[in-house]
């Protein structure tokens, strides 16, 4: 493993993304309740994913994490195979679907090297995950190789023009008296593991050359409204006051498309 993807192996086995802010207990109790309050602040994940079409179609998952949308998949009846660089994230999903009566195959695996042959997969799904991996165009060729042909990718990566992004640059920038700083490396510095990425429209395009069709729609996160859960690792009290003032229902109605979420449907 390379010094780059370990780091990133490391920062992510210490916590699962959202174990903090929402896993109160690893119980059949704590993980019905983080799924209730994932999908209350990110309503739009059960949208994007429409896990009911999937009951007995062929689905991997990259990047599990607690297991919430996998718990769905497997809840929706799917023959369903998800992976995880990090033991901590398939153990976690592994617990929770054995405290449920799931089933899914599970394994620790790199994105960038898929352990599946060619044409495998009706649907390759993944949230939130392909901008942590170095070679992110490497992965979106290896979901292209596993798919069917007509299968479809649903995946999730960072939109680069996001008011997440500017917060930091102002943070970590303009305060820092460095405002030359470039928006790759705030998020590669500042935003979740080490070396994070967060794409443009165009630049999402090219990862997705090899698709017959590519769909591309962004969505405010959390981090953009400010809700009070999101800042967990940029603690203070200028996020308090902004979390207090943000005028998110006119964020909503005039910047729509400054999201940090980027939502990617496409077609082998």
């Amino acid at each position: 493993m390379s010094s780059e993807k370990q780091a990133v192996h490391d920062f992510w086995d210490r916590e699962s993304c959202g174990e903090a802010a929402f896993l109160a207990a690893s119980d059949q109790v704590g993980y019905r309740a983080q799924s209730r309050e994932r999908y209350r602040v990110e309503p739009y994940i059960a949208e994007f994913a429409q896990f009911h079409r999937y009951r007995g179609k062929r689905v991997l998952e990259i990047g599990v994490g607690l297991g919430a949308d996998h718990q769905e998949f497997a809840e929706a009846g799917a023959q369903l195979w998800g992976i995880d660089l990090t033991p901590r994230a398939v153990d976690h999903t592994r617990r929770r679907l054995t405290l449920l009566g799931l089933q899914s195959e599970l394994s620790e695996g790199d994105a960038e090297n898929l352990p599946f042959e060619d044409g495998w997969f009706d649907l390759v799904y993944s949230w939130g995950v392909l901008h942590h991996t170095p070679q992110t165009a490497r992965a979106i060729a290896e979901v292209h190789r596993v798919l069917k042909p007509g299968g479809e990718a649903k995946i999730m990566i960072y939109h680069r023009y996001s008011f997440v992004g500017y917060f930091l640059w102002v943070r970590y920038a303009l305060l820092r008296l460095a405002p030359w700083t470039s928006l790759d490396r705030i998020y590669a510095q500042y935003l979740e593991s080490p070396g994070t990425k967060a794409y443009s429209v165009p630049a999402a395009k090219a990862l997705f050359h090899q698709f017959s069709a590519v769909d591309i729609d962004i969505v405010l996160s959390p981090g953009d409204l400010l809700l009070p859960h999101t800042g967990q690792r940029h603690r203070g009290l200028l996020l308090q006051l902004a979390q207090t003032l943000w005028p998110r229902r006119l964020i909503q109605r005039v910047f729509p498309g400054q999201g940090l979420f980027m939502l990617i449907r496409a077609i082998r």
